[in-house]
């Protein structure tokens, strides 16, 4: 396959308020000492992916401390209304009072997919009882859990092959998308899609071009899985340009069923599920 896909669906987007999106870019550079090369705010972020041929967004923000996921969720269902074609994982805390009357609120908005837990961020295992009713929730109503649970860019305690297992010793039909195809344990994290029928994964951050260590295990695992990957830019936060990831992924010449999967008809179809759209839906989500 040569150029980039004609159609395409991020399934890994971040859009914040402004002002975290400073933050987090500061934050980047002080931990990381990247520097993000698209700092655009959400209206244009949205924008400048419409432009690069990216028809339907999916997108995630999360509460990094107790006390903010129900004004950012404010923000989500506005920026929602304002899109066509604009789906959302939405913050949650379990430390919060009211985390879960919240929840059960949002996931009456056909938009919302379900909600975001960044475990290296929000400092809590996957495996703690106060999510155990955000579990049930998102199972009862067709809705997911979109998990930053591997160990990259780096680890803590939190995340990882281990603790995440633990949880699905608990809830073994647990929807859930692991992020970055659960770097850094590619092969622990893509194997558990054999034994877990609700788990996706998605390809952000994880074909970057040289010298940035990425996905590492050839051609034979993405082929296998093809049918539970999704395709993630993680733009804006970005180190790359845009189009390197796609470009690196190009290059490993996979079948063009891979690539139709990925960058497509995977994510059409869950939106679908998620959504009880029809075979071309509100949105026009078409079905190969």
């Amino acid at each position: 396959m040569s150029g980039i896909p004609e159609k395409i669906i991020d399934f890994h987007v971040h859009l914040f308020p402004d002002r975290l999106f400073d933050a987090i870019w500061e934050a980047f550079l002080k931990q990381y000492n990247w520097h993000i090369i698209h700092r655009c705010y959400y209206r244009e972020c949205i924008e400048r992916l419409r432009r690069k041929g990216v028809s339907v967004i999916v997108y995630s923000n999360y509460a990094h401390r107790a006390g903010i996921a129900e004004e950012l969720n404010r923000w989500n269902e506005k920026v929602l209304q304002e899109y066509e074609d604009l789906y959302c994982f939405a913050a949650y805390h379990p430390g919060d009072d009211h985390a879960l009357d919240m929840a059960r609120r949002l996931v009456e908005n056909p938009k919302i997919l379900g909600f975001k837990l960044q475990l290296l961020v929000q400092n809590f295992y996957p495996f703690d009882e106060r999510l155990f009713g955000l579990y049930d929730l998102v199972m009862k109503k067709n809705k997911r859990i979109l998990f930053h649970t591997g160990t990259g860019p780096v680890g803590n305690p939190y995340v990882g092959l281990e603790p995440f297992m633990k949880v699905l010793d608990r809830f073994p039909d647990l929807p859930a998308t692991i992020a970055h195809l659960g770097a850094h344990e590619y092969a622990g994290f893509m194997e558990l899609v054999d034994r877990h029928p609700q788990l996706y994964l998605d390809t952000a951050f994880c074909f970057l071009p040289a010298p940035y260590d990425g996905y590492n295990l050839g051609p034979g695992y993405l082929e296998k899985y093809k049918s539970r990957i999704l395709y993630g830019s993680d733009y804006p936060n970005l180190i790359t340009p845009w189009e390197a990831e796609i470009e690196n992924l190009l290059k490993m010449n996979l079948s063009p069923e891979f690539y139709d999967r990925i960058f497509y008809d995977n994510a059409a179809a869950l939106i679908r599920s998620l959504t009880a759209q029809g075979e071309t839906g509100e949105s026009g989500l078409t079905s190969g």
